[in-house]
């Protein structure tokens, strides 16, 4: 497909053209300065532009006096990140901040080793080393989310940091083959902070503001604070639907073309807040309470076509959904003794989502429907957790042991009310209108980390965790329990104990469990065939009660050197080992629910995997490496994966949804003559082929998204930010390829992508 348009002036991308221009001037007018008294490149839009010093140091003792200023900041996430046993990357406000991003997905996706699905510009499901599906364990103040929340539900305004972890430890849980990212809300700090942002965006002629507040104080005078974060948003947009299929005959080489084309247009509203409440009760003990809401509502109008049809010819499709999620989060730590600390946490929460479809398909252009299918469902998710951890470190030897217990349940009811024709559903006569189950989660743990030497620091965990899940439902009652001992070593060596340069090590045992919607086998039947035979690109689904959790052995090895100004340069090597591989597999089954065969999709226990790749990551200001260069802030990174799957034929048979890589490119500026700055970023991950199975393999175009912003500085308090993602905008597709014994369907579906806009005033009051 082929949508390209000539590119036609806009107001912002005007404006930003406007401050590109400045930086480029800039760079070539001002007179000669030291690096000592250039302003620092990524500056908080509340940070007034440095001054410039009346007289200037000789360019020697400017530079020394520079590098004594970069060692004694022993807060910043690079330093952090180096004092971590375990590998890490911490990104702050000011990186999360950098290009207005209106979802967490698009700040993730510059990171090392981080892809999303979905568009380009929009977001989408989270995956570390390109390993979709579950490898990838997302934590909310170190706390699994229910079924329905996503991490684009979450606007970056209310997020303090991110904390990425390549490989699992102990305390944070097992189930991160790929990593774990982990999303602290903003905390309740000290200092006070009265801070209110808006900001309008626009995506082919579709406005969408969006309005937060975040307001920091103290209590008392004893250590008591609070904070308070309130976002409001709205999102509009409308996509393309383009969907191709062509059915080759094996036999004959006849082939058949059928077309669907039309509009999704999408409007969503959400309301989200968060707050942390901490008091000191006493010298050695403290509380917090942390209540978190997230709550949106949305609506869909779906208008296709279909040539030729196969029931219908046109279909028209509305479709309204609510999901309404709240968790209250309280923790209590005590002293015990001068090196010994108890920290108590638990949490309460609930999670209610309602949708609601009706669908009205046309034949022949005759304007009564041919078929009208009215489907409601509505779901609620309860949840508890607790968790006791005990610390306690051992002086002389400087051993710093942690040990932990952690019980976590869910429980899920739906209830689906389905008519077609006015005659209940196919699916609910067969299985029912009610369904109902249930997890629970137990765990322990220890871990001990200590320095046997000044160039030596090292970790030792061992976790065990159990898993029950049951479900209720009508012919389909499932009970599956499984159990995971998983030992964990981390170390780092330094050549020198004054060395910027580390080495890391880790050797892990890691697992995937199976979801919940994956064990029960409570069946979904395809809309397209509802009786009688189907086809393989239109399969029913079903669970598999007797999945079993993949299992990985994995080993990093990582080199880095940390920069005098604050950047960091590293190589990073993993590879893992899975056992008891978990994937979708389309066959043709004898079922309960209909008198001939039909092609059901369920996942499956189908062997074993590996992977493997390198991840390599620059982040410095240039005149680190030029004393006369322009200070520019350069962020840039790639990573290369390869993986191969026992039993599936080559050269595809990868991980599901795993590319060979993805590369990042980021740079910006702090203008000297104003306080403006200024940059931009380019993300790109390849065009990628999945042979899922003997049968089915899986396409997806190629990513490419230029991102850029300016951010004008007007005072102390105020700061204007224009941005700009998806500069380039590409057509976007995927698709399939099933191969029977009779036949090869193809199918691809994509659209078009756009440039979206957005101005944002920030203004702390």
């Amino acid at each position: 497909m082929n949508h390209a348009k000539k590119f036609a002036p806009h107001p912002l991308a005007a404006a930003l053209a406007l401050s590109m221009a400045a930086a480029a001037q800039a760079q070539t007018a001002p007179p000669p300065e030291s690096p000592a008294s250039a302003p620092k490149p990524a500056a908080r839009p509340a940070t007034p532009p440095q001054p410039q010093r009346p007289a200037q140091k000789p360019p020697e003792a400017t530079k020394t006096e520079q590098l004594q200023r970069v060692e004694v900041s022993g807060g910043t996430d690079e330093s952090k990140r180096r004092a971590s046993t375990a590998a890490k990357i911490i990104i702050g406000r000011e990186e999360i901040e950098r290009f207005g991003d209106n979802n967490l997905g698009e700040v993730l996706k510059r990171l090392p080793g981080v892809t999303t699905g979905g568009r380009p510009g929009r977001g989408g499901d989270i995956r570390m080393r390109g390993m979709g599906g579950g490898y990838t364990q997302i934590l909310v103040n170190g706390e699994r989310m229910p079924p329905g929340f996503s991490l684009d539900q979450l606007p970056p305004e209310q997020v303090e940091r991110i904390e990425i972890m390549r490989a699992p430890t102990a305390e944070h849980g097992a189930r991160a083959i790929a990593g774990t990212i982990n999303v602290v809300l903003r905390e309740a700090l000290q200092k006070r902070l009265n801070e209110v942002r808006l900001a309008v965006a626009e995506e082919k002629g579709r406005l969408r503001p969006n309005a937060s507040w975040t307001r920091n104080d103290k209590l008392d005078d004893n250590g008591g604070a609070y904070n308070v974060t309130l976002n409001a948003h709205q999102g509009d947009n409308i996509d393309d639907i383009a969907v191709r299929a062509t059915t080759r005959d094996l036999h004959t080489g006849q082939e058949s073309v059928q077309t669907t084309t039309g509009t999704n247009e999408n409007k969503r509203r959400a309301l989200n807040m968060n707050a942390r409440l901490q008091w000191r009760l006493d010298a050695g003990s403290n509380f917090s309470l942390q209540p978190f809401l997230v709550s949106s509502k949305g609506n869909s109008h779906n208008q296709s076509f279909q040539t030729p049809g196969i029931n219908y010819n046109s279909a028209d499709t509305h479709s309204d959904n609510e999901f309404t999620m709240l968790r209250v989060n309280g923790q209590w730590t005590r002293k015990l003794g001068e090196e010994t600390r108890l920290e108590m946490r638990g949490g309460v929460g609930r999670g209610d989502m309602k949708t609601h479809s009706l669908r009205k398909e046309y034949l022949n252009g005759i304007a009564a429907p041919s078929r009208v299918q009215d489907d409601s469902s509505n779901g609620d998710n309860h949840s508890w957790s607790l968790v006791g951890k005990l610390s306690h470190q051992l002086l002389p030897s400087e051993h710093s042991l942690v040990s932990g217990l952690e019980a976590e349940g869910q429980k899920q009811n739906q209830t689906r009310v389905c008519k077609e024709n006015g005659l209940a559903c196919r699916g609910v006569i067969e299985f029912g209108d009610e369904f109902e189950a249930s997890t629970l989660r137990t765990a322990a743990y220890i871990q001990d980390e200590w320095n046997p030497s000044k160039q030596w620091s090292a970790y030792a965990g061992l976790r065990w965790e159990g898993i029950e899940s049951k479900s209720a439902a009508l012919n389909y009652a499932v009970k599956n329990r499984s159990s995971v001992w998983t030992p964990l070593l981390h170390a780092v060596w330094k050549p020198d104990e004054k060395s910027r340069d580390q080495v890391r090590m880790s050797l892990t045992r890691s697992y995937r469990s199976p979801q919940l919607q994956d064990l029960v086998a409570r069946p979904s039947i395809n809309a397209q065939y509802p009786t009688g035979s189907n086809t393989a690109n239109y399969a029913d689904r079903a669970g598999n009660p007797n999945l079993k959790p993949e299992l990985a052995v994995g080993v990093d090895l990582a080199f880095e050197r940390y920069l005098s100004k604050g950047g960091v340069m590293s190589i990073n090597m993993f590879s893992r080992r899975i056992s008891d591989l978990m994937r979708n597999v389309t066959e043709l089954e004898t079922v309960s629910w209909s008198s001939v065969q039909r092609w059901v999709s369920r996942p499956r226990n189908i062997g074993n995997a590996k992977t493997q790749g390198i991840e390599l990551e620059a982040k410095f200001r240039l005149d680190e490496f030029f004393d006369d260069a322009i200070p520019l802030s350069i962020r840039s990174n790639l990573s290369v994966f390869h993986s191969s799957v026992e039993g599936i034929p080559g050269p595809n048979n990868k991980l599901d949804q795993q590319p060979k890589g993805v590369a990042n490119f980021g740079v910006d500026y702090r203008l000297r003559s104003a306080p403006v700055t200024v940059g931009g970023s380019i993300n790109f991950t390849p065009a990628n082929q999945i042979q899922q199975s003997v049968l089915t393999a899986a396409t997806t175009s190629k990513k490419r998204v230029f991102d850029a912003f300016a951010l004008w500085n007007v005072n102390m308090n105020t700061g204007l930010r224009l941005s700009a993602t998806n500069l380039s905008p590409l057509d976007y597709s995927n698709g399939s390829v099933i191969t029977t014994t009779d036949q090869r369907i193809t199918t691809e579906s994509g659209g078009r992508t756009f440039t979206q806009w957005q101005l944002r005033l920030e203004m702390r009051i």
